[in-house]
This record gives structure tokens, C-alpha cells and sequence, in this order.
């Protein structure tokens, strides 16, 4: 018996139930209760709850209706990631078709050159499709996604080159906000298959090659005390490697070092915290070699411990 992930289980052996929200293996899945805590549970000892309402396997709806001319719709295809509504880390996705074509889509999933089919079928104009459920948790190991498409319409129109999308997922990709999402009518994430075409004005092109180069912005000015800590950086920290973190760290870093010699600063203090010392050994291995940096020191050890380093200038 295959679940989903999503779906509404009980247990045979015991009073608990639960959604779905990890696939282990074929023979185990993880089960999220009441309590939010995930237990993986042999599929054998588990029993759909027949009457609950799930999320169905797909929700694409026969709308393939004679367009006229005049409101004919080229462009629309959409990838859209919309979370579960019973377990906010589950994330499902939809095709969606805005066109007024019939899309013939195949869908296939890659990692570390293993390849997978998911979906293939027609969506019809203005419908959608569920064709893959994951694991925002798991979002670091996610495989690629491939899709293919062909557009199919009876009218007089010209034949349409197949539609060929490739993507893989970044934790930046649902730290932005989420958006209604057309034709499903739920907030979610947005991901444009078809880019709309861009119509260069010849004119406007020769213009912007000789277009006189524009002054350069002014460099804002630094606080004496920059706080490094990446909660300060980013509201979506937790979806972050550790890597990118740093690397988000250092940028900041560098940002500010650079804008305090612009406007020629005596000192100014990083705040880095102790952690595992990488941030800081990184931070003093570039000031030690810096032409602009006299010396450095620990800032205020009464005030910030160990935390922080603080930068005199030439």
C-alpha cells in the first residue's frame, strides 16, 4: 500500500494517529500526531482513515473550453510549492496551466545522476495539477526537478516549441512571502516555467550603449558597532547551511569594514559572538593582513565577553 505524504493515518496496533510527513523508505514513513513529534512507523502497521479529507492526488480539472481569438493566452505555465494545511512542513506541488493550450507534461526528479518519473499527463487550459510532495525539513537533500512539456491546441495557431524547465531548490526560494496563486486560490510559492518574451526596441539598445556612465551611489554609514549574528542578518536563518550563513557573515562584514574607511572611522567594533571560533578566526585573519587596519583587539570583554573584535584604523 503506497501513502503520501500529507496523508491521514492510524495505527493498527495502538490509539494514535497522524499525518505523514516523511517517506523513509517503501516499507517506512514518518508520522507527525497531535504532539509534533515525527515517529517513523512500518507502513504494515498503519490504516488510511477512510472519510478524512485529505489532499487529493491531483485537483486538474477539465476546463478546455473554444477560446476566441482575442483572448487567446500564450504564456502562463507555473511551478507553484503550496504547504500542506495540516502540517506546515510538508509542501506540495502543482502544475499550473494559465495558457489556453492543452499541455501534454512529464515530470522526473534527479539525485546524484539517479532519475525518477513522477507525473505525466494533460493539464487542460486554466487547470492545475498535484504532481510531487516533499519534506521542507529535508530541503537540503531535495533532488532536481525536470519538466517537458508540448502544447496542444485545435485551433488555427502556430505550432509552439515544447517547453523544457530544470530547477533545484535554495532555502532563499520560501524565505520570500508567499502569493495567491491562481486558478488553486491558496498563498504559495510562485516559479514561472514560460519566461514572457522580451521585446528589445533597437533604439532604446543603441541609446543605453552610449549613455554616459552614471555616478556611483554613495556608500551608507556604518553603525560604531556591527552586529554579525545571523538572526540579525536573516529572518529565514533556519533554513540556512552553516556555509551560507558565513558567507552572508563575511559580506556584511566586508560591507561595513569598507564603508568605515570610506567615511574614515577611528574604529568600529564587530560583534561575532564565541560559537565554534570560525567566524572570528575568518574576521581576524582578514584584518590582520588589511593595509587600513593599524591594530585589533577584544572589544569590551565587561560588555561582550569574548564576542566581539574591535578594528582601529590608520
Amino acid at each position: 500500500m503506497k501513502y503520501q505524504l500529507g496523508e491521514f493515518v492510524r495505527f493498527v496496533d495502538e490509539k494514535r494517529e497522524g499525518y505523514i510527513t516523511k517517506i523513509i523508505s517503501e516499507e517506512m514513513v514518518g508520522v507527525t500526531g497531535e504532539d509534533d513529534f515525527e515517529i517513523p512507523v512500518m507502513i504494515n502497521n498503519l490504516t488510511r482513515v477512510h472519510g478524512h479529507k485529505t489532499n487529493p492526488e491531483s485537483n486538474t480539472t477539465s476546463l478546455q473550453t473554444t477560446t476566441e481569438e482575442k483572448d487567446f493566452i500564450e504564456k502562463g505555465v507555473f511551478l507553484v510549492a503550496i504547504t500542506d494545511k495540516n502540517k506546515a512542513s510538508v509542501v506540495h506541488f502543482h502544475l499550473v496551466n494559465q495558457t489556453s493550450y492543452l499541455i501534454l507534461a512529464t515530470f522526473k526528479t534527479s539525485l546524484k545522476q539517479v532519475f525518477k518519473g513522477e507525473f505525466a499527463d494533460k493539464i487542460s487550459s486554466n487547470s492545475s495539477a498535484k504532481i510531487y510532495s516533499s519534506s521542507l525539513a529535508e530541503l537540503d537533500v531535495w533532488p532536481q526537478f525536470h519538466f517537458q512539456a508540448l502544447f496542444f491546441v485545435a485551433q488555427n495557431k502556430p505550432q509552439s516549441k515544447p517547453l523544457a524547465f530544470d530547477i533545484s531548490f535554495r532555502a532563499k526560494d520560501f524565505a520570500r512571502s508567499k502569493t495567491q496563486i491562481p486558478i488553486i486560490k491558496e498563498n504559495g510559492w510562485l516559479f514561472r516555467m514560460d519566461e514572457v518574451a522580451i521585446n528589445i526596441d533597437p533604439e532604446k539598445l543603441k541609446e543605453a550603449f552610449f549613455k554616459p556612465t552614471e555616478e556611483k551611489k554613495q556608500v551608507g554609514k556604518p553603525t560604531k558597532e556591527i552586529d554579525l549574528h545571523i538572526e540579525k542578518l536573516r529572518d529565514d536563518f533556519h533554513f540556512l547551511s552553516k556555509q551560507e550563513m558565513l558567507n552572508i557573515q563575511l559580506a556584511k562584514f566586508h560591507e561595513s569594514l569598507d564603508a568605515a574607511i570610506v567615511h574614515q572611522f577611528e574604529k568600529i567594533i564587530f560583534i561575532h559572538g564565541i560559537g565554534n571560533g570560525t567566524l572570528q578566526h575568518q574576521i581576524h585573519k582578514i584584518i590582520s593582513k588589511h593595509p587600513q587596519v593599524k591594530t585589533f583587539m577584544d572589544a569590551q570583554k565587561e560588555k561582550f565577553g569574548y564576542g566581539a573584535t574591535e578594528v582601529i584604523f590608520k
